[in-house]
């Protein structure tokens, strides 16, 4: 039995040592077990890792790619913009220099427009010295046309002359009559002007002005304008009487004579296409110059047309009648007092067998008398009590 026993004790032994090795084993295996699942767990987690990586690397590339086209477009729309730049400063370096060449252009256009309005302002007032300012301002602002055309109108017509002008001429060189004329018309045309006068024109020494075209203050106001500017004239005549001698050596001081007549007329453009003269014709026209040869030197002699429509303003003194050619009736002519206007205190009496008119302002005693007597001698003559 104890043989049994020692038999079974080593086998115990073995079996226990076979169980340690079991357990050794066994914890071996679970060890490597464990060792394996971590490095399962790793291998998973590196696979994943790739995995996550893969997909990242993906989506890295994709936006890589995305980035890549996005900035290709942007490098497009980059270069585009540059270009367009470029393009906006070439374009911007051509506009300035064409405004600079536009702005040349326009300095030396108003330049040449300058220079010739100058040209053609120097060419206007030497034109106008040969027509009257009324004239000439008439057709330059475009009141009136360069035409073939004329009309009817009652206007004041002046014509003066220079007594014994021809003698005068006859005693002075060509230059001293030229300067001396120059001298007399344009102390006239002054006055003319200032009346409002339209300067037709100098025939020699004589002056022909007309009131009423192309402006009009009214016949009665032409006329009273046009007999104010006549005394004015021999008014300035006189002023001058010493200045002829000390400027052109004449021994006598130069005296005119005056003339004027209202009526109907006609006025406008006279002569061709090509020349044309703004003048003034009729029967007025003859009757101004008709008593301009009456009148006395130094004297305004004026037609009943005109004295009617001054005769309130201005005094004037009725003279004989006369004949003209063109007008069938004789025309009864007045000459003007070349004093200030006043206020008028006449008289006047007229039959077809008597006429009398009297300033009763200047009347004197003595010329009362004249008439007192004068009275009882058509009455002693008549028989009348």
């Amino acid at each position: 039995m104890n043989k049994n026993i020692d038999d079974i004790v080593p086998k115990l032994s073995e079996i226990e040592t076979e169980k340690n090795i079991a357990r050794e084993a066994n914890r071996a295996i679970k060890e490597k077990t464990r060792a394996m699942e971590k490095e399962l767990k790793k291998l998973q987690l590196e696979l994943q890792l790739r995995k996550n990586l893969s997909f990242e690397l993906q989506k890295q590339r994709k936006l890589a790619e995305e980035a890549n086209l996005s900035a290709k477009e942007k490098a497009r729309e980059l270069d585009k913009l540059l270009k367009k730049q470029k393009l906006e400063v070439l374009l911007r370096k051509n506009l300035a220099d064409e405004m600079q060449k536009q702005k040349e252009l326009a300095i030396n256009a108003q330049q040449l427009a300058l220079e010739k309005k100058n040209e053609i302002e120097a060419i206007s007032n030497q034109l106008s010295k040969y027509l009257s300012p009324q004239i000439y301002n008439s057709i330059f602002s475009g009141e009136k046309k360069a035409d073939i055309v004329s009309q009817r109108k009652k206007l004041t017509i002046f014509f003066s002359d220079i007594v014994g002008f021809t003698d005068i001429s006859d005693a002075l060189e060509a230059e001293e009559i030229s300067s001396m004329l120059n001298y007399y018309l344009t102390e006239m045309s002054e006055i003319a002007l200032a009346n409002g006068g339209t300067i037709d024109k100098y025939i020699g020494d004589a002056i022909l002005v007309f009131f009423g075209d192309p402006d009009t203050e009214g016949v009665k106001q032409d006329a009273i304008n046009c007999v104010n500017m006549a005394i004015s004239m021999q008014s300035k005549m006189s002023e001058l009487k010493d200045e002829w001698a000390k400027k052109f050596g004449l021994r006598e001081p130069l005296s005119i004579r005056i003339g004027i007549a209202t009526g109907y007329c006609t006025v406008g453009n006279f002569g061709s296409e090509d020349r044309l003269d703004y003048t003034v014709i009729g029967s007025q026209v003859n009757l101004a110059a008709r008593l301009e040869g009456l009148a006395e030197p130094g004297s305004i002699l004026i037609s009943f047309d005109t004295y009617s429509q001054i005769s309130g303003d201005v005094r004037c003194v009725e003279l004989g009648k006369v004949s003209v050619k063109g007008i069938r009736e004789e025309v009864r002519t007045f000459e003007v007092l070349l004093e200030p206007k006043i206020e008028q205190n006449f008289e006047e009496i007229e039959t077809s067998n008597l006429k009398i008119r009297a300033d009763i302002d200047r009347l004197e005693s003595k010329e009362i008398e004249m008439i007192e007597k004068f009275v009882k001698k058509i009455r002693k003559k008549r028989k009348i009590i």
